[in-house]
């Protein structure tokens, strides 16, 4: 385990791309359809559709965490700077850090796909409610 102060030291040598930020990402997040945005936990920002967790951003700058399909979850966490995020794992959620090979635009798409998964698993009532009616229950090729 790192102390604070090396991991806040490494922190600040890396460059993180924006979606690794509060503000880029609670920006990115919000253009997606129906979604609210809240502070939990430690703080962390909180992507929600239709109530339910898609994505969040642990610190700021920190690492994205996600919901992937269990293929992507298979792949993505053999990746060096992708792990099981933890507490969330076992609901195939995946946390992503500026150490993977990962950038920007491959990230914002996992989260995009992330909030299309947690919709699709919305009640139709609800996703009709929400004006999610639209998206598609699988993923586009």
């Amino acid at each position: 385990m790192r102390c604070p102060f090396v991991s806040r030291l490494l922190a600040l040598s890396l460059t993180y791309p924006p979606i690794m930020r509060r503000d880029g990402f609670e920006a990115f997040v919000t253009t997606l359809p129906a979604v609210t945005l809240v502070r939990q936990w430690r703080d962390d920002s909180v992507a929600k559709v239709g109530g339910k967790i898609f994505a969040l951003l642990d610190r700021d700058p920190g690492e994205v965490w996600c919901k992937v399909s269990d293929m992507s979850f298979d792949l993505l966490t053999e990746l060096p700077g992708i792990r099981p995020a933890p507490y969330f794992a076992r609901a195939g959620w995946v946390a992503i850090s500026v150490e993977s090979p990962l950038g920007a635009a491959e990230v914002e798409a996992y989260v995009v796909e992330a909030h299309r998964l947690v919709a699709t698993k919305l009640s139709k009532k609800l996703r009709l409610q929400l004006g999610l009616d639209h998206l598609p229950v699988h993923a586009p090729i």
